[in-house]
């Protein structure tokens, strides 16, 4: 087997659990992935077919009135199921300067500490906003172009928080039952081992 880049995270996506606990982490996240993949590469798309339109639009005199909401929406829509995505990939940014002088034991320990609270700070944050998502239902408040309630433009906010949420969750139990350390349930840390300090190598 080809060892991964130097610097770079294994993705074990291919490798399904036996366990019935570990086929049910599996089918979530891959669940996930799916629909997160789907909201991300369609929710771009759109973003550029509703902008571009609006600037043909406006060489033709006639601009979209509806442009600003819609991409108002799609921004949000796009950063916060991005969340989950960055999670699952490990790639939100990771201050480790204090982490990388453990050995294996002390990264492992150290990422569930991480994880476990970063979970936990998720699902608060998701509470938070899906108490404010439901006060602004209350509201009756609709957009001004499109008469569209605005709550359904924050109602993904809750979401995203609960995705990323799972997912550290998921990195939790990953690190508990795997020998590796895991920076994500599908990324194993992986540190680039080159001694830069020769030149030949």
């Amino acid at each position: 087997m080809v060892d991964p880049e130097p610097g770079q995270a294994r993705h074990m996506a291919g490798q399904k659990p036996r366990s019935l606990p570990g086929k049910l982490m599996y089918g979530i996240d891959y669940g996930l992935s799916k629909f997160e993949a789907f909201i991300l590469a369609y929710g771009v798309i759109l973003m550029f077919v509703n902008t571009v339109a609006n600037v043909f639009g406006r060489m033709g005199g006639q601009s979209l009135y509806f442009t600003e909401e819609i991409n108002r929406f799609l921004i949000v829509l796009i950063t916060f199921v991005g969340l989950g995505y960055a999670a699952r990939r490990g790639r939100h940014i990771r201050m480790s300067a204090v982490y990388d002088q453990f050995g294996d034991r002390g990264r492992k320990a150290l990422m569930i500490l991480i994880s476990a609270f970063t979970a936990a700070v998720m699902f608060l944050l998701a509470w938070y906003s899906y108490e404010y998502v439901e006060r602004l239902a209350g509201r009756g408040r609709v957009t001004p172009a499109l008469q569209i309630p605005v709550f359904w433009t924050y109602l993904w906010v809750p979401i995203g928080f609960a995705i990323t949420g799972i997912q550290y969750l998921f990195t939790v139990i990953k690190n508990l039952v795997e020998e590796d350390v895991y920076i994500s349930y599908e990324e194993r840390d992986v540190y680039d081992e080159t001694d830069y300090s020769n030149p030949a190598t």
